[in-house]
């Protein structure tokens, strides 16, 4: 077998120390213009989704695993409403970003959780039992606030979903406006996830007359304007149903891996 000298072996050890430097240092710029394309496309989705919605109808950037960086890149691109599904996720991107856009909770709220959203959230979107608004009711009571919520109306009796069914959105509605650290601004529902988006029209138009009724109610303390549905893939549907807010994720941030 043929000797190899020291020199030989510092040699080539150099040249993969080289190689490797210049690999990672390439992979770093990959990434790095990855990154910057990907911000730029944020701000694009948005500025687009912006330009087609009509008068009147709010978006929501629907941030659920979103780093503030990339959320910030929405609210360069024109977004004013951020909304979060977990507590948690929206405290660490609260301290960076601040006040610089309203914050919506869109996520299923636990009452333990409540009183650390109060602080952050300046409206809840999704509150589907009379004991969740008491609780929201008491976590403002104690910082002399009053919270905006929704109610969630689970539109479609899906049972892995939460939200009310139509038939109980006036009796909660009753029950939410009788509190007063809270003020009934309107609805909230999902649809179906998947599928093909007409397949949530129904729905969709359901929820708007549950809407409508609400709003003949005339309901002390109420300002019923405000109703949310519609995702990325249904809120066209959405829109053409009446909606006044949709939220989207995907076609602003693209698909989460």
């Amino acid at each position: 077998m043929e000797e190899i000298s020291l020199k030989e072996c510092q040699a080539e050890s150099s040249v993969e120390q080289s190689y490797q430097f210049e690999y990672n240092s390439t992979l770093i710029i990959r990434k790095t213009l990855m990154s910057e394309i990907n911000l730029e496309q944020i701000k694009e989705n948005v500025r687009n989704i912006l330009r087609e919605l009509p008068p009147g109808v709010e978006l929501v950037a629907a941030a659920k695993q979103q780093t503030p960086e990339k959320i910030l890149a929405a609210i360069e691109g024109g977004i004013k409403i951020v909304g979060e599904n977990y507590v948690q996720e929206a405290a660490a991107a609260f301290q960076v970003i601040g006040r610089k856009v309203q914050w919506s909770f869109i996520g299923h709220l636990q009452k333990n959780k409540v009183k650390k959203a109060v602080e952050i959230f300046d409206i809840i979107e999704t509150v589907d039992s009379v004991e969740l608004a008491e609780e929201i009711n008491k976590r403002c009571a104690a910082v002399s606030r009053i919270m905006p919520v929704l109610i969630e109306v689970n539109s479609g009796r899906e049972p892995q979903k939460f939200g009310v069914f139509p038939e109980k959105v006036e009796e909660l509605a009753r029950a939410i406006v009788a509190l007063p650290h809270l003020k009934l601004r309107g609805l909230m529902t999902m649809g179906p996830l998947e599928g093909d988006p007409e397949e949530a029209r129904p729905y969709f138009r359901l929820t708007r007359e549950l809407f409508k009724e609400l709003k003949k109610l005339n309901l002390p303390g109420a300002e019923i304007n405000i109703l949310s549905m519609g995702m990325s893939s249904s809120y066209r549907v959405a829109v053409e149903e009446g909606a006044t807010r949709v939220r989207i994720g995907t076609l602003i941030f693209g698909s989460r891996i």
